[in-house]
């Protein structure tokens, strides 16, 4: 480790990390399950503690921060505009707004966008729209609609969208749940065409399923799922939530197969890290069925939002970020194929994300991310033994090899 490293992940002085974690469980709902770290400040890639300690970020808030912590660019359009304007409501028209809409649009290649606040606000605008245009559009008799889902997949965690997970612990306990949506496997497009009937209005997949494990479908998934749809009269939503924005090396991960679909399902980078943005973009024939009145947001599109959002936009049309993850991605990848077999039995990749499956006999994913956070390195578990690795595009080629350092240490112990 160099000396610079060295010092920035050097012994905490004081308990005062122990102690706010413990005040925060003391009043909060336990719906995480948090590492034992309270961050106090952040830029880059790296976060400090309370204690003055700095942790490696090797999550990048499920990919919400792919500019990194306190992006100057980003910093400086959100200051200018807290002394301009914070929020008008969709009342009225703001000046940031058309701006906004017409760069995003521009980044998407479609006619509209609708802002929204969080991804899964978002993902529900998108089943709304897809259901509407069925009945408006396709000829869908009322109320029978059908979204046809994956297997595996996160779509968050409103109610209607934990109904078609099959994930226990998001699901369980919240019933009774919103009726058409079919499940299907991941990657199988043979059991998709099949589930397909007339009463199905949309397939809604992420191009990457990252809850799951930076799960990458097989090649050409993604331009079968276009092609069928396409064929079939039937709407393909993206949910590039945490795939989209540069993560994977292109603008969207659908790029990668060239492949463009009906609606954008967009959040967390979008919002540059700063605040909650996110939108669903489509043409006038899918996202013009919708009227006055029947969806709306008071903080969706607000100019605080919109002034970010451009900016997040304007970088992202550099294409500096997304050639980044895509250079950064051979190292990633033989780094960590040099650790399967030696306390890692898979690994997926694409851009700077990863999907870390860890040995049992090693520990569980949570396990191994305690250890790494005692390393100065902050990771996240999934599913038990999975763990994801998403740096923020900024990242050095310096501390992403010293982090994957401090994981190949620990899972070859």
């Amino acid at each position: 480790m160099s000396a610079s490293l060295t010092e920035q992940t050097g012994t905490a002085q004081t308990g005062t990390n122990e102690a706010e974690v413990t005040r925060a469980e003391a009043r909060t709902a336990h719906n995480y399950h948090p590492l034992p770290v309270v961050v106090a400040h952040a830029e880059g890639a790296w976060m400090t503690d309370v204690d003055g300690r700095r942790y490696l970020d090797l999550l990048a808030g499920y990919s919400a921060l792919n500019f990194g912590h306190s992006h100057p660019v980003l910093v400086a359009a959100a200051h200018e505009q807290l002394d301009q304007l914070t929020l008008t409501s969709r009342a009225f028209v703001h000046d940031r707004f058309a701006d906004f809409t017409a760069k995003l649009g521009d980044l998407c290649g479609k006619e509209l966008v609708l802002p929204m606040n969080t991804g899964a606000e978002a993902v529900e605008t998108a089943i709304k729209v897809m259901r509407k245009w069925g009945y408006e559009v396709k000829g869908v008799p009322a109320d029978s609609a059908e979204i046809i889902v994956a297997a595996g997949n996160f779509h968050g965690r409103t109610t209607t969208i934990v109904g078609f997970s099959d994930d226990s612990d998001a699901r369980d306990g919240f019933g009774p749940f919103t009726p058409g949506f079919v499940t299907v496997p991941y990657g199988d497009l043979t059991a998709l065409e099949a589930a397909i009937t007339p009463h199905t209005v949309g397939v809604l997949i992420e191009p990457i399923q990252g809850e799951g494990g930076v799960v990458i479908p097989p090649d050409g998934y993604l331009r079968g799922v276009r092609e069928i749809t396409a064929r079939e009269n039937v709407l393909f939503a993206a949910d590039e939530i945490q795939a989209g924005l540069g993560r994977t090396g292109r603008t969207f991960a659908c790029d990668h197969e060239d492949v463009v679909p009906d609606l954008y399902v967009l959040g967390k980078a979008l919002g540059g890290g700063l605040v909650p943005v996110s939108a669903v973009v489509a043409d006038a024939n899918v996202l013009g069925v919708l009227k006055p009145g029947q969806h709306g947001s008071t903080f969706g599109g607000n100019p605080l939002a919109c002034a970010v959002g451009a900016t997040v936009v304007d970088l992202l049309a550099t294409g500096d970020f997304q050639r980044r993850a895509a250079d950064l991605e051979a190292l990633l990848r033989e780094r960590l194929e040099a650790m399967v077999g030696h306390g890692v039995v898979g690994v997926r990749v694409r851009g700077l994300w990863a999907g870390v499956d860890i040995d049992p006999a090693v520990g569980t994913g949570r396990e191994v991310c305690e250890a790494l956070m005692e390393r100065g390195v902050l990771a996240k578990d999934t599913h038990g033994s999975t763990i994801r690795l998403a740096p923020p595009l900024v990242i050095s080629e310096d501390d992403l090899n010293w982090g994957l350092d401090q994981l190949a240490d620990v899972v070859s112990r």
